[in-house]
């Protein structure tokens, strides 16, 4: 298949890197001049920039499978809108392919009181960030209905990985503090399954579909702070009253995401089940420490 991946970054740059290896022509889209590391991957550097609709139909023409990983670079709202919204609305009216994938998040999912959350249940999340997110995946699958426009859109819980784990790293720099009891579910998933459920959504999954890519087990803070300090011996961080809680972007909440439809239709078996295999990994290889 001949590929683009848009925002070839964390999740990109990997994942461009594992499809080359496969046989695949891969070329990546960033905003800034390319780098040596797209070169060494075997990627084909494009610069270009999502946000400029008029520029997209030249840059896009040819290609089988679009990959959209882009990344908000810490913006605000307006860059929010501007590069999940719009920027998929320009992808819809310039692009034709076989297949489109759009990594969302499972910040999508508002919940807070625990429950297991499926692909089938409500999407309405308290920040304004994440509800820009849903506005991006209705637009997505209106097209599909509209126009069988081939949508899939990946909803991606916490990304951990070398030099990547915001509460893990807070730990290791013992800047990590815990919420009331520590009773919040977190949901996580290691790069490399990342890497591997998107690439069975692009060989297997369905156009119109949505899936959530997380591992298997969601983890108290609480649990997860206390595997972490027995594993690294050093001590359990302080417990802080609830109203602490520093403010995140895509806000916070209290679920545990179910992984069952693309375990079950895509039969993706995962490389790390859990956070313990995938930070045990880290830390024997040494990248815990060194971060």
């Amino acid at each position: 298949m001949r590929v683009m991946i848009i925002g070839c970054g964390y999740v990109g740059l990997p994942l461009g890197a594992e499809l080359v290896r496969r046989g695949h022509e891969v070329h990546g889209m960033r905003r800034t001049a390319a780098n040596e590391q797209m070169r060494a991957a075997g990627i084909t550097p494009i610069v270009g920039d999502l946000t400029r609709g008029e520029t997209l139909e030249r840059l896009l023409m040819g290609f089988d499978w679009i990959i959209n990983t882009v990344s908000s670079s810490k913006g605000g709202l307006d860059e929010y809108r501007s590069i999940y919204l719009e920027g998929n609305r320009s992808l819809v009216a310039t692009c034709f392919v076989e297949k489109y994938l759009f990594t969302s998040s499972t910040s999508v999912y508002g919940q807070d009181d625990g429950s297991i959350v499926t692909e089938k249940c409500p999407t309405e999340p308290a920040s304004a960030t994440s509800r820009i997110l849903v506005e991006a995946e209705n637009l997505l699958r209106q097209a599909h209905q509209q126009s069988s426009f081939p949508a899939i859109i990946a909803r991606l819980s916490g990304i951990y990985g070398p030099g990547r784990g915001y509460l893990f790293q807070q730990f290791l720099k013992s800047e990590a503090r815990i919420l009331g009891e520590g009773a919040r579910y977190l949901n996580m998933i290691h790069l490399q399954d990342v890497i591997g459920g998107l690439i069975a959504m692009l060989e297997k999954g369905r156009a119109g579909e949505v899936y959530n890519l997380t591992d298997d087990l969601a983890v108290t803070e609480v649990e997860f702070f206390e595997w972490l300090s027995k594993r690294l011996d050093r001590p359990m961080p302080p417990f802080v009253p609830q109203t602490e809680a520093p403010p995140r972007k895509r806000g916070l909440t209290n679920k545990r995401v179910s992984n069952g439809k693309l375990k079950t239709e895509l039969r993706y078996e995962f490389r790390y089940p859990t956070y313990r295999e995938g930070y045990e990994m880290l830390i024997r290889g040494g990248l815990a420490e060194a971060k």
